[in-house]
């Protein structure tokens, strides 16, 4: 028998999986009772590898009869049936592993851990913040060492907004903690770009494939129009689209040819079907590994490659590994750097980005003359609803905040609590994005002596709903030091005046750049006394300050920032 394992082997490396899975199959007869669960299992790993998941099930489900403590088949099965698309039934079949015990904290401690990350990632993908922080705490108790898990943790508790974030945990300290943090909760934690850089470095040499070779191109690209790509995962209802749609749209097609490649998911929103009928070529590559992609963008021969994911969730960060393009940018997606060593440049202007903190960027800094940041002309904004449609009161003046819940912190949130105990007549308008975020919010303003029924929650709407129930509040308070950027610019399109905290890093200073290009710098403040004090006097002065604002849909000149744009990529192919 230990033949026919080597012999599968051997025909697995040389590519020949369905000669294994055959192989195995002409063995399990003849096999004895005990080795017949072992070679169930290898066939199911080479079902479930090759996407035939019901095969690999029921092969999974075969060895667990003949063998119901053998724990790795356990825990492929539940893979397998997760792979199928029934999660919950994946959950049921981890948690039995956890309840028998197949396995506990003296029982297979690795594999205990393997389970709970499993749970812990589950329950994440479908919203279940709590227990899904419950598990990876529990592994965490097990196991301190993981680094992935640490992350995650982490980035649950902000999305909670359980404070402090950095719990203590046994075996564990600060700084351990702060280098398992991910990228994108640093920018929720600190302003300090150095952090920010160290924190984007770990990741790219932690989770990056550095050992990729680029393609090298015999002849220098020549073409009569610059090749424009655009890279994500965001082409539907998301807000890197709210915000570049009318970009592509506006792109000038005598000098440009415009592709967009994407692994977004197809979710039937008309936002989604704007996006793909903006590019003159449209490339999806849901289906290509990292280096087919790359391959596919190298031989669409594109001059420059914009980047719109960056670093956070869902990025393939890998295939700018490869060099498909000879200039690459980063662009809206992340804000902050990424660390990448392959992305050339970073799309920012003299406000997000000043002189003296280019150090902490790995990228080049291509600086727009006035704003950063595009948006679209064309969103809809819907009918303005009454008050009470949202269960607010007539006679409040309306606080709002509409970022998400992650960004939210400790410190902002005691601002927050400040100003509303300084305006008597004022309410707080929030984000409801889960559950958990609201109670922790709720007892939050009781211990720092605020009734909790001057908190007021909004659920998701649709875009242009989202966009009209702007015109119902009377100031937006900006989170810090994670600054709101599509949301932000909404606030601003529909005339409602935004109020922010500017520090030291990009997501610090989105608002503040907004702000400083339509001639609201007074808005931007620099500390957390300044912000409270300007909203308590925002306040008192309201009917001094409600024509604040010019009238919607004469913010920016996007025409004029499309024009600047063209002419900042038309200069690096003359650079590089």
């Amino acid at each position: 028998m230990i033949k026919v394992l080597e012999k599968a082997e051997k025909l697995l490396a040389m590519g020949q999986w369905q000669s294994a899975a055959e192989l195995y199959r002409e063995s399990i007869p003849n096999a004895s009772n005990e080795l017949k669960p072992i070679l169930l299992y290898n066939l199911g790993s080479i079902l479930s590898q090759n996407q035939m998941q019901a095969e690999a099930e029921e092969v999974y489900r075969s060895a667990i009869f003949l063998k119901p403590d053998f724990v790795q088949a356990w825990f492929n099965l539940g893979s397998t049936i997760e792979g199928a698309g029934r999660k919950q039934n994946a959950i049921t079949i981890w948690q039995s592993m956890l309840d028998h015990p197949l396995v506990g904290k003296h029982i297979d401690p690795e594999m205990y851990t393997m389970v709970l990350n499993a749970q812990g990632r589950i329950h994440e993908e479908i919203r279940e913040f709590e227990k899904a922080e419950s598990y990876l705490l529990e592994s965490l108790l097990t196991n301190p060492k993981q680094p992935n898990v640490i992350q995650h943790w982490v980035h649950l508790r902000q999305k909670q907004c359980k404070w402090p974030i950095y719990k203590e945990v046994s075996g564990l300290d600060i700084g351990e903690m702060m280098k398992g943090t991910s990228p994108l909760s640093m920018l929720s934690l600190t302003d300090d770009p150095g952090l920010q850089l160290s924190a984007a470095l770990r990741f790219v040499y932690n989770k990056l494939d550095l050992t990729i070779k680029p393609f090298k191109r015999e002849m220098p690209l020549k073409h009569e129009k610059i090749k424009l790509g655009f890279l994500s995962s965001d082409f539907c209802l998301h807000a890197v689209s709210l915000l570049t749609v009318e970009l592509i749209e506006l792109i000038d097609r005598s000098k440009f040819e415009v592709l967009g490649i994407c692994w977004s998911k197809e979710d039937g929103s008309d936002l989604r079907k704007r996006m793909l009928v903006a590019f003159d070529h449209y490339i999806p590559i849901h289906q290509m590994s990292d280096e087919q992609a790359a391959k596919t963008i190298f031989d669409q021969e594109v001059d420059i490659l914009i980047d719109l994911h960056g670093i956070t969730s869902g990025a393939r960060p890998n295939i700018l590994f490869y060099r498909p393009a000879p200039v690459q940018i980063t662009y809206l997606g992340f804000p902050g750097t990424t660390g990448h060593p392959c992305i050339d440049y970073v799309i920012a202007d003299k406000y997000l980005i000043p002189e003296e903190y280019k150090p902490f960027y790995s990228e080049k800094i291509i600086y727009m003359p006035h704003t950063f940041q595009c948006s679209d002309s064309k969103r809809i904004v819907g009918p303005t609803p009454k008050k009470s449609d949202y269960g607010l009161p007539e006679d409040k003046f309306i606080f709002c905040s509409f970022n998400n819940n992650y960004k939210i912190t400790p410190e902002i949130f005691a601002a927050w609590m400040e100003i509303l105990e300084g305006t008597p007549n004022a309410i707080l308008w929030l984000l409801e994005d889960n559950p958990w975020a609201k109670k922790s919010m709720i007892e939050e303003a009781k211990k720092l002596g605020v009734d909790p029924a001057r908190l007021h929650f909004a659920g998701r709407v649709s875009p242009e709903n989202y966009l009209a129930r702007y015109k119902l509040a009377d100031l937006f308070l900006d989170c810090y030091p994670f600054n709101g950027g599509t949301t932000v610019n909404d606030a601003l399109w529909v005339g409602l005046p935004v109020l922010t905290l500017s520090g030291r890093s990009f997501a610090s200073r989105m608002a503040g750049s907004l702000l400083n290009e339509i001639g609201m710098e007074s808005f931007v403040c620099h500390s957390i006394s300044e912000y409270s004090y300007f909203a308590i006097q925002f306040y008192f002065d309201l009917n001094k300050n409600r024509s604040i604002i010019k009238s919607e849909n004469n913010l920016f000149n996007h025409q004029e920032f499309n024009n600047n744009f063209e002419i900042a990529l038309s200069s690096l192919l003359k650079i590089n």
